[in-house]
């Protein structure tokens, strides 16, 4: 299911607040400050429930010029954004800050709402119209739908609804595959439940009881539980609002602007390299060494910019960066980011980070800008490791990586692979069909899935050996050939993540715990079937037998099948494991002397009825032990 998040922006008291209860009917302003003032001072979060039955996520953002840094805390995740302009206004200031935000931060998708339109006559409402085209001409939202409405009389809302949910088809779907990254917004916490972080699910999922950190001082933390629009939920994927409930970890351990993400898969970092961009109409130029407010994702830091290849950089302008942080960050290549002057707090222009963790950088380098030049336009390395990161739930083969990867022959694509294997940074499967590679983040990806379902399956059926291999592959390794999902399989066994027993799957360190009554159960159970070697008694009638109830004895003999401590031959045969044994051994030693062998010789050799001594040869055929050859059963590997 595609989620989205859809954002407002605008100047102060242009009824952006009064907007979202007149579609929603719920209030965003949650302080008494804010209710008091009437204006936003914090973020606000409620959902939308469309007429197309998707439910929307919303964030209302202040418009305050003094509240810039809370809008910007927010406005990162948006699909989707609302341009609120006060019909009796026309465009202001912070409308037109919050236009330069958007746009620098890359948002695609919006719609213009001109609000308090029961304030004006038709005659001035086409001069905002032609105002609100002119000063969002260039921009992202130059071909927007305009739509005046009324929040008090409802006028519009109607139509703006309906654009709403035709404008979120159009959204692209998030990558659920990518590991999960959410930068938080809000902390608090509620008695007896301990720390709740919230923020927007910016990629990959997340689900209770997962490990996770804190960046960037890299905390250890648990996912005790997860809400989703006010509903708790196992899991939550990217583009969705969440709340989550953390454990292991203090309020005062956690503040706007940390990133919750996967153990020890970003570094904080102090410096990054990017390209900086400076604002067309900035009344300001940046100097080398500027101090400046660096936004990113939910977080607001102090840096220095230096320049790497001139000395100033002039509106309209963009330059190769290395911002120097004075606090640690948690960031990823391709992230955006916005600037704003130290003083006056205005904002100038954004970029995209190109390495998060570089060295430390020498101006008017040669090798420096080149270095830049090739990872912003994608170093071909990269560009493969990427394109295989996409496609590794596919299991791709060297031809079609090249092909994805665009501009690369097969032979240079061979090269790169080898680069990378020897990186560990992708692991390649070899099968009879050919060679197919995957990253190693999809491993660990796999490994995490692997473990949440057995740890899961475990708790559930404690006295089951594993889950049913095919249902595992079902849910984790999806719409693969046999051969390459044995692979993977294979992979994680001999990494000591799995035990595989037959077509049962388990934790490499889980086993099967019976308690003392069980124990004595499992004994009694065992004695029987030695007791009754050729003649063991039917699977329905064993409760009985043993004086107790189904749901007793039921699970215990299930688990002694799945050990392999019984034998099932057949859906109602089941033997003791050595007489399996003894059973193998007398029809290979007699086969070894008299080549062919009928159901009767059997029947006769292990002094058991017909019934029996047949299940076992249909067992042993299954087993390829024997072959039948019309009423006689032959060595399963002889000519005959």
């Amino acid at each position: 299911m595609k989620h989205i998040i859809i954002g407002t922006a605008g100047h102060i008291d242009h009824g952006k607040t009064t907007l979202i209860r007149a579609l929603t009917g719920k209030e965003t302003d949650r302080l008494k400050e804010e209710k008091d003032r009437g204006i936003s001072i914090e973020l606000g979060f409620t959902y939308f429930d469309l007429p197309s039955g998707s439910r929307a996520g919303i964030i209302d953002v202040p418009g305050h010029e003094k509240f810039i840094k809370n809008m910007l805390a927010g406005i990162g995740g948006i699909d989707l954004v609302m341009l609120v302009v006060a019909a009796d206004e026309g465009v202001m200031p912070q409308t037109k800050e919050h236009l330069n935000i958007l746009s620098l931060l890359r948002i695609k998708k919006g719609i213009i709402v001109l609000t308090k339109r029961d304030m004006v006559d038709d005659e001035w409402l086409e001069i905002v119209i032609e105002q609100v085209k002119e000063d969002v001409e260039g921009t992202f939202l130059e071909n927007a739908p305009i739509f005046p409405v009324s929040s008090v009389s409802r006028e519009g809302l109607k139509q703006l609804i309906a654009e709403i949910d035709a404008l979120t088809e159009s959204v692209k779907a998030k990558d659920l595959d990518k590991p999960f990254r959410l930068p938080v917004d809000r902390v608090f916490s509620i008695a007896g439940f301990g720390t709740i972080v919230t923020g927007t699910l910016i990629s990959g999922t997340i689900k209770e009881g997962d490990k996770v950190m804190i960046y960037p001082r890299k905390i250890e933390a648990r996912v005790r539980s997860i809400q989703v629009h006010d509903k708790s939920v196992n899991i939550a994927e990217a583009g969705q609002r969440v709340a989550m409930n953390l454990a292991g970890v203090k309020i005062e351990e956690v503040v706007r602007g940390d990133v919750i993400a996967a153990i020890n898969t970003i570094e904080s970092t102090l410096m990054l390299d990017a390209r900086l961009e400076l604002l067309s109409d900035s009344d300001w130029s940046i100097s080398n060494r500027d101090r400046l407010r660096i936004y990113h994702g939910s977080a607001e830091v102090f840096g220095r910019v230096v320049l790497l290849d001139r000395e100033e950089l002039m509106p309209g302008e963009s330059a190769f960066v290395q911002i120097r942080l004075e606090e640690e960050i948690a960031c990823l290549r391709d992230d955006r980011f916005v600037v704003r002057f130290y003083s006056p707090m205005i904002t100038i222009g954004g970029g995209t980070i190109l390495d998060p963790n570089p060295p430390k950088r020498k101006r008017f380098k040669e090798d420096v800008i080149e270095e830049l030049t090739i990872k912003e336009k994608g170093d071909i390395e990269e560009v493969v490791e990427q394109q295989i990161l996409r496609m590794s739930e596919h299991y791709p083969d060297k031809s079609s990586i090249a092909k994805a990867a665009g501009n690369i022959t097969v032979e240079n694509c061979d090269s790169i692979l080898k680069k990378l294997i020897s990186k560990n940074i992708i692991k390649a499967f070899k099968t009879n069909e050919g060679a197919f590679f995957v990253h190693t983040q999809f491993l660990e990806d796999i490994e995490m899935k692997f473990k949440i379902l057995l740890c899961d399956f475990h708790k559930r059926h404690p006295l089951k050996a594993g889950m049913s291999k095919e249902e595992l592959k079902s849910k984790v390794i999806l719409n693969v050939k046999p051969k390459v999902s044995d692979e993977i399989f294979n992979y994680f066994f001999s990494n000591k993540v799995i035990k595989i027993s037959e077509q049962n799957v388990s934790l490499w360190d889980f086993k099967v715990k019976f308690s003392d009554e069980q124990e004595k159960i499992k004994k009694t159970i065992i004695d029987l079937y030695k007791n009754n070697k050729y003649n063991p008694p039917r699977n329905a009638e064993l409760a009985a037998l043993l004086k107790l109830q189904e749901k007793t004895v039921i699970p215990i003999f299930n688990a002694l099948i799945g050990s392999g401590e019984l034998i099932k031959v057949d859906q109602d045969i089941v033997f003791y494991k050595e007489a399996i044994k003894d059973a193998t051994d007398i029809i290979l030693n007699y086969l070894k002397e008299n080549k062919s062998i009928q159901l009767g010789e059997f029947r006769d050799l292990l002094g058991t009825s017909r019934k029996y001594a047949m299940a076992i040869l249909d067992y042993f055929d299954q087993n390829k032990i024997t072959k039948r050859v019309e009423d006689k059963r032959i060595l399963f590997s002889s000519k005959e």
